[in-house]
This record gives C-alpha cells, structure tokens and sequence, in this order.
C-alpha cells in the first residue's frame, strides 16, 4: 500500500466539524478523514443538506409525513451493520445527523445493549426534524430487530422540543402494525393513488365538483337497491371489520355505522350520542328516507341490537332499545326448555301469539320477534327429524307439519325454478270475521325467519298476495338461488 503524505491546513470551523469523527477514532486524524472520504463515495452526494433552504426542507418533511420509508432507502441511511448494539447505534445515528448538520441530539435507554426487550428514545430538535428522526428510528429498530427479537411501538409522545417514544417486546405482526399506526396513517392511501392515478383523480374531481353529493358504495350494495332491498351497509361493514356483523360491538359498529355513511355520502353527518344515532341527509323523498330506517334498524337488528326510528324531513333518528332487546331474548330463551320439542315450541308461540296485544310497542318489534321465532321452530323441528342440511323438500314438510298443528289450510306449488306458497285459511290471523294485521304480519315474519335459518342468502322471498291488503288469500314465491336443492 502506497501511503501520501501531505501537509493541510483547517480553519476552526472546518475542525469543529471533522472533531467527532477524530474523537471516534480516538484521536487517529487519518482514519477519520478515511471515513468522511467513505461516506461521502457511498452516498454520492454531500453530507451537508444546508444547501436545501430549511423552510423548503421541513417543507419537504411535513409532506412525506404518514408515508413510510422503503426498506431499500433506510439500508441506504442507516446499514444493520450499524445496529448491532444499541450504543453503537446510538452514536451512528447521532453522528449522521450532526452530518446533515440539523441540530437534532438522540439519547437512547435500554435494558440490553444487544438484544434489548425496552427501549425509549428522547429526541430533541425542531418539530419536523425531530419528527423525521423518530420516525427513522423507530422503522429502523423495528425492521431489523424484527427476526431476532421483535419490538413494538408502544406509544409516541410529542412536548415542547422534544420527542418520546417507547417500544417494548412483542411478536412480528404487531411490531409491524405498529410503525403503520404511529407514522404510517396515510402509506396505504399514498400507495393507492400511485397505483392507479387516472381513477383517483376522476373520482376525487366528481365529489369536489358536486360538492361532495355523490354517492360511492359497494357493487354488492348497489345491486341489492337495484332489487329493492333495504341493506343499508352489511356487506360494506363486515368488508372492513374483516368479521360478521353480529360479532361487532354495538359500539364499534355504531362507529363503523358513521364512518361508512359520511364517507360515502349515504348521510350527510351522522352524530352518535349515548348509544343513539342521529342521521342528518339531503334526500327530497320520504319514501327513500323510510327505506333508509328501515335497512339500518334491520342492520342493527343483524347485529343483535334493536332500534326504534322516527324521521323528519333531514334527519332520521335511531334510539337503543336494550330493554326490549333483554325482553326478547327472555321470550326466545323461554321456548328452549330443558326437554324441549317441536310441540312444545308450537305450544310457546300459539301462547305467544294470543298474548301479543299485551307486549307494548309490538308493531315496532314484530320482525325481530317473528324472525327469531321462526327460527327457534326449525331448529326443534331440525333437532327432532336429524336433518343436518335443508333444502326445499325438507323446508315444505316442516311448513305443512307447523300449519296442520295451527290449522292453517295452505298448498305449495312448484313453478320452473320457483316454488309458491298459499296460504287459502290463516286461523292464527283471523278469528270469525275478526282480522288481525298485527297478528297477520307476526305470522309472515315468523315464516321469513324460519327461510332465513333454513337458507340464508340461497333463497329470496317474494310476496305477491296478503290478507292484510284485502286479498281472498296470501301467497308468496320462494326464488330459488344457486346452491338450493330444488324439490324431486
């Protein structure tokens, strides 16, 4: 190796700067100057960002923030070779940023320099730098601590000139997870629009110019208003709580209830208070509106919490009825005795349906009541005759066993791919020449419920004739879905 040998000469200032890197190397000028020479091939550029205006930097900074940083681009500032210990870390880090000369000191505490299980990191600066730092080191500590000892954000703390963050012991998925909730709140919005630019900016230039009057929801939802349903949101909630709707918390669906309909300008604001829902909207049809009622008490209903609703001309409001709720659930419980039958589930509605005049506010709750009903009859009537799977043969015997023991004269009709029902004599619904709507719509709901446990989603109801329209006789088509057994 050839060695040069030359003579220079430094101004105080030029010393002051090259004084840590002398210091790291205990006092060995050469080896220093060999860092800095280093460094400086490395990165290709000057270590001195001072030739970026600071304005335009913080600039530069707030508008990366929520964004985070490429694995490739954190090797490139920060190597893992430099993270081998905490202190060495420690000193690294420090040293490039008095290198980027941004006037930001970092102190670290651990409780194992090697494989430490805590970590806080105090950082002192201006806001945005500081900002950036805590930023940077806590993506670095978690991405390369994350096969060998994982560790976690635990929280951030933000004071008068100062940053504190703790990270703790955790498992790999919350590690990661907690770098996106900390500093990367707007990476997947960012990553979205870079995918597909042309779609974004045309839908984001038809809410401005309609001042934000469009509507966007689910294709599944779409299709449902186009049939005449009343979902109002059941396929859109369980896309992003990534669970079934009856598996949600009342009050994190209220706040999923909220998020969806303001975002997706189904509402105009939707203010929570105590459990209840205040809905404030544009739409100028009244009918429209009840429709809206109506699908969020059957979405709230879907997810075992039961609402009563009024409307106005701009607002719908929902109140929590857990009381009739716990009622409910007591009559329900009721028909599940200790030896319970298919009889004696009969038994419990027919005696249920004789007292229904007496429940208070029973037109508002007769399709929750109806609906859990029927299904509590299939399921005995499953029970007893050990059917594991339904299909429409099966469903058709147990609606002709539950009519003959109520003695209600009805036939079935299989028509093409749908099979109708009609029901010619309801005694349940009519006593004398006495009718009884209330008792009549019960009825009908108890049927839907006992379809719905039966089929679920594989087979749609259609009503075509009621009594309590003033029809000689009710009659209903079951639309047979993929996935139904058809009848022999």
């Amino acid at each position: 190796m050839e060695i040069t040998t030359r003579h220079i000469s430094l101004e105080k200032d030029y010393i002051k700067k090259i004084q840590p890197y002398v210091d790291r190397h205990n006092g060995n000028l050469s080896a220093a100057v060999r860092e800095i020479i280093e460094n400086a091939e490395r990165s290709g550029l000057p270590k001195n960002t001072s030739v970026i205006d600071n304005r335009l930097l913080d600039w530069i900074l707030d508008s990366i923030d929520g964004i985070l940083i490429p694995d490739n681009i954190l090797d490139q500032i920060v190597g893992p070779m430099q993270i081998r210990s905490m202190k060495n870390f420690e000193d690294y880090v420090n040293n490039r940023f008095k290198e980027f000369e941004w006037d930001v000191e970092i102190s670290l505490r651990y409780n194992d320099d090697i494989f430490p299980s805590n970590v806080h990191i105090e950082i002192k600066g201006s806001y945005q730098k500081a900002k950036f730092a805590a930023h940077l080191l806590s993506q670095l500590l978690v991405k390369n601590y994350l096969e060998r000892n994982p560790l976690g954000i635990k929280s951030v703390n933000y004071s008068s000139g100062y940053i504190n963050i703790e990270l703790s012991r955790s498992d790999k998925k919350m590690a990661m997870n907690s770098v996106t909730t900390f500093f990367g709140d707007t990476d997947e919005i960012m990553m979205a629009i870079k995918n597909r630019p042309d779609f974004w900016k045309c839908l984001i230039h038809r809410h401005v110019v309609s001042n934000y009057h469009m509507i966007t929801v689910h294709r599944n939802f779409f299709e449902d208003v186009l049939l005449g349903k009343t979902s109002m949101g059941e396929i859109m909630i369980e896309n992003i709580a990534k669970r079934p709707i009856r598996d949600i918390p009342i009050k994190e669906m209220l706040s999923y209830i909220k998020n969806i309909y303001e975002t997706s300008r189904i509402a105009d604001r939707v203010d929570i208070s105590n459990g209840d829902i205040t809905i404030f909207h544009s739409f100028r049809d009244i009918q429209a509106v009840e429709k809206i009622r109506k699908g969020l008490v059957s979405l709230l209903e879907a997810s075992n919490h039961l609402y009563d609703g009024r409307i106005t001309s701009n607002t719908i409001v929902l109140k929590h009825r857990p009381d009739i709720g716990i009622k409910i659930n007591q009559m329900v419980d009721n028909l599940r005795t200790s030896n319970s039958s298919f009889d004696q589930e009969l038994i419990m509605f027919m005696t249920f349906i004789k007292g229904l005049k007496e429940i208070p506010d029973v037109p508002l709750y007769l399709t929750s009541l109806g609906r859990r009903i029927g299904k509590s009859l299939l399921q005995e009537y499953g029970k007893e005759n050990n059917i594991k799977e339904w299909n429409l043969e099966s469903f058709k015997k147990a609606l002709e066993m539950i009519d003959a023991k109520v003695h209600t004269h009805s036939e079935w009709k299989l028509e093409g791919n749908n099979l109708i029902y009609r029901i010619k004599k309801c005694s349940l619904a009519t006593e004398g020449n006495k009718f009884d709507r209330c008792i009549c719509h019960i009825s009908r709901e108890v049927f839907k419920g006992a379809l719905n446990y039966a089929f679920g989603n594989n087979a749609d109801l259609e009503v075509k004739k009621l009594l309590s329209h003033g029809d000689n006789y009710c009659e209903v088509v079951i639309k047979i879905n993929k996935g139904v057994e058809k009848l022999a």
